[in-house]
């Protein structure tokens, strides 16, 4: 069995997003109440979050951004860049929480303390940019662990893969010119789908020229297809570029049952899928692969798919 890290806090609960809002306080409520029920906690280790250091949060966004958003939520403005996203006045502090747990996992897995982590936090964030907040996003989550790892950790190469339903714009966009990442994403095709972005010709620019790696599929799709490109692209580009650490934005909106996209993946399918991306990190960077929650709005399937997601981390 694997020594496999669980962040969560309560804390994280406290980004309020209002009444009928999809990302809210309840996910996390349902991934933990996957997880206990399952009883995978004695074998799990625990990570409590702490705030990251505005330097990580600057490393990736601009200290206007940060600056804009902070004031947003001491005015309690309610939301912050979009309609979309909406927050309350401890938003700003939430964030700050996610990333800096975030960087605490993924501190414990490049000293050895464990060998992989899930991470349940919120606000999301594969949909912030640089300059902005998008999509229930405010920090790129993954975007600043995998600038951690490469300033912090001396690590040269580091892989993300996105499973979210919808593509990671922001994700992409901040490594799109940089060769020490390659970002992966598997997500419904933007003519149909938020935010537009995500297509195959989108590969990347100057030096990161054929570092970012595409693949919409279209509604309806699901298991067979997802696993086909898993296989024809992710792998085969993985064996190429030999990630040294795996970085997954975990979204589960591509479920069948998920009604925030029109993909059809079963919950089998997702496990199907983290296997395979296990067996990556085992083959290219010595099992070291970090899960970070992104999207997910069905609270009745979340505790299962969480609880899968889990166990085969764990390897069980």
């Amino acid at each position: 069995m694997r020594k496999t890290g669980f962040l969560y806090d309560d804390r994280l609960l406290l980004h309020c997003t209002g009444s009928n809002h999809p990302e809210s306080p309840e996910r996390l409520e349902a991934v933990y109440r996957g997880v206990e029920e399952a009883g995978l906690f004695p074998r799990l280790t625990l990570i409590k979050a702490s705030p990251a250091k505005l330097k990580w949060i600057e490393a990736v966004h601009s200290p206007k951004h940060i600056m804009r958003f902070e004031e947003a939520c001491l005015l309690e403005m309610g939301e912050f860049d979009h309609p979309d996203n909406q927050m309350c006045r401890e938003s700003y502090e939430t964030a700050l929480l996610a990333v800096g747990g975030l960087l605490e996992a993924v501190r414990m897995v490049m000293e050895g303390i464990i060998d992989n982590a899930f991470c349940a936090v919120r606000p999301p964030g594969h949909h912030a940019e640089m300059n902005r907040a998008l999509g229930f996003c405010y920090f790129n989550n993954v975007a600043i662990a995998a600038r951690y790892l490469l300033n912090e950790w001396g690590v040269e190469r580091v892989g993300i893969v996105d499973i979210d339903a919808h593509h990671g714009n922001g994700t992409q966009h901040i490594f799109e010119d940089d060769p020490s990442v390659f970002y992966y994403s598997a997500h419904e095709h933007p003519s149909f789908a938020f935010p537009g972005t995500g297509r195959e010709f989108e590969t990347g620019v100057g030096a990161g020229s054929g570092f970012t790696l595409n693949c919409p599929l279209l509604p309806g799709q699901g298991d067979e297809e997802y696993m086909a490109i898993l296989e024809r692209d992710l792998a085969p580009a993985f064996a190429e570029f030999k990630p040294q650490v795996i970085l997954v934005s975990a979204g589960f909106d591509a479920h069948v049952g998920d009604d925030m996209s029109d993909l059809k993946l079963s919950t089998e399918g997702f496990s199907r899928i983290m296997r395979k991306l296990v067996e990556l990190a085992d083959a290219y960077s010595a099992g070291r692969i970090i899960s970070v929650l992104e999207g997910g709005y069905s609270v009745q399937l979340l505790p299962e798919l969480i609880r899968n997601h889990v166990s085969i981390l764990l390897g069980l």
